[in-house]
């Protein structure tokens, strides 16, 4: 069995889960996002494409409802015991399937909790799910019970945040040397997955940002790659990833002499980050984060330019992104606390003047100040 933590962990996490369902008065949880599964069970695969469920019973009686092609997956990844299988057919409906199975839990009549809001749950499975279940119980949204105990990590989930962000220093490490006049992206972007792939690494939940010229403005991946020229700019968003935990860093190199605005962007960039760990700590939430952020952008005059949000919480995640639920952005009111991986990024595009500017790295939050979990200073990059 591959198990990424002592089975003791997994136990008190299911505690934890079960203490939070009482507090909500939930006889049961059904857990759709595969992040919640890992988290709580190590089950780890990408069968959430299609219908899974994990049903979670307020005593900690757990049943997983899947296909027959993760059986096995299930049986090797996870401390779960009870395996259901629906049958792929015509027309099948595993809504069907998990009502049936919930009846077998003695479940009829209960108050049971869904997490709606994840990659794991399609519109026409939720469809499906509460046509079945509506007359069964009492139905409500508990999306974000399981999302938010995931928030604080445990001493050894930080053991692989640490690794994942040496794996995401490694990555900048094998692409520095090769960015220059000429370089190519295609090149570039190979020696970063490498690195983490060789350092033992993963996939990560998305793929890689790489663009430059024009492109070095978009904070997406898109296909298609090209040749740097003599004078060019390069946006770089990447992660290290270990056992599924993320850890992300963001860059733009500047190819050439600098433009006065490229410098002109990047001590905001600076500023800005250096406000943002004063206010990354205990005694703030999430929401301070970002009026810090967006302080110091309009006051440089440069509100057209920034987002609507500078970063958010990092954990074990599954495609297709990285990103928590909890992000830097007005008006949210959860608390920073000790022992969060948090990813605080600067993005400025000037599409104005076509200026690409982009900083960030993951800090993990302690009792006081946070701490940078990159080894590579915050520099301007120029190559």
């Amino acid at each position: 069995m591959a198990l990424h933590f002592e089975r003791d962990e997994y136990a008190a996490r299911l505690e934890r889960l079960t203490a939070g369902m009482r507090e909500e008065k939930l006889d049961a949880m059904l857990l759709f996002a595969q992040e919640s599964m890992y988290w709580l069970t190590g089950y780890d695969t990408f069968g959430y494409c299609f219908f899974q469920c994990l049903v979670v019973k307020a005593d900690g009686t757990m049943a997983l409802l899947t296909r027959s092609a993760d059986l096995r997956q299930a049986r090797q990844t996870s401390v779960i015991d009870n395996v259901v299988i629906w049958v792929d057919r015509v027309n099948a409906d595993p809504t069907s399937d998990l009502k049936n199975l919930l009846s077998d839990m003695d479940l009829l009549g209960a108050k049971i909790g869904v997490e709606y809001d994840t990659h794991g749950m399609t519109g026409r499975i939720a469809r499906l799910l509460d046509q079945q279940l509506t007359a069964f119980g009492t139905i409500v949204d508990a999306s974000y019970l399981v999302s938010r105990l995931r928030l604080v990590k445990s001493p050894a989930e930080i053991a692989y945040v640490e690794r994942a962000a040496a794996l995401a220093d490694d990555a900048l490490d094998a692409a520095l040397p090769l960015i220059g006049p000429g370089a190519d992206e295609a090149d570039i972007l190979a020696a970063m997955q490498g690195a983490v792939f060789a350092g033992g690494g993963d996939y990560p939940a998305n793929e890689f940002i790489i663009g430059s010229g024009a492109d070095a403005l978009l904070c997406r991946y898109k296909a298609g790659r090209r040749r740097l020229d003599a004078q060019d700019q390069l946006t770089l968003e990447w992660a290290g990833v270990s056992a599924h935990y993320h850890a992300a860093m963001m860059r733009t190199v500047v190819i050439g002499t600098p433009t006065h605005r490229h410098q002109e962007l990047f001590s905001a960039c600076v500023e800005n980050i250096q406000a943002i760990e004063a206010v990354l700590r205990p005694g703030h939430i999430f929401g301070d984060v970002f009026d810090t952020h967006a302080r110091i952008m309009d006051e440089r005059g440069l509100t057209r330019h920034r987002l609507n949000a500078c970063g958010y919480s990092l954990g074990a995640r599954f495609s297709p992104s990285w990103m928590e639920h909890q992000m830097f952005h007005a008006g949210n009111v959860e608390e920073i606390k000790p022992g969060m991986s948090l990813f605080v990024h600067m993005i400025i595009m000037d599409s104005d003047s076509g200026t690409a500017m982009t900083l960030g790295q993951t800090y993990l939050t302690t009792d006081d100040a946070p701490r940078a979990l990159s080894r590579h200073g915050l520099d301007f990059l120029n190559r």
